[in-house]
């Protein structure tokens, strides 16, 4: 079953353009922002679900690397610590 075809416009979603700018500075806004234009689009047919997407892989692409690099100093944090004792 798909989905139903929406008329394509010519405006830009400007939570698509807020998405792909806010990413690089706040993941987390970058992804909120993402998620709603990709919502949005999928309503509207508007421009920008390749904005929005790409806004949406860097920001989660940026939580696991987050995630991973605190799981990194609080392992060899951990070990360095329990060394010197």
């Amino acid at each position: 079953m798909t989905a139903p075809a929406t008329p394509q416009t010519d405006r830009w979603n400007i939570w698509a353009i807020a998405a792909i700018i806010t990413v690089w500075f706040t993941i987390i806004l970058g992804l909120i922002f993402g998620h709603i234009a990709l919502s949005q689009i999928a309503k509207t047919g508007e421009r920008g679900r390749g904005l929005a997407l790409t806004a949406v892989i860097v920001g989660w692409a940026g939580v696991v690397a987050g995630a991973l690099i605190m799981l990194f100093i609080l392992i060899f944090g951990g070990l360095a610590i329990s060394a010197n004792t």
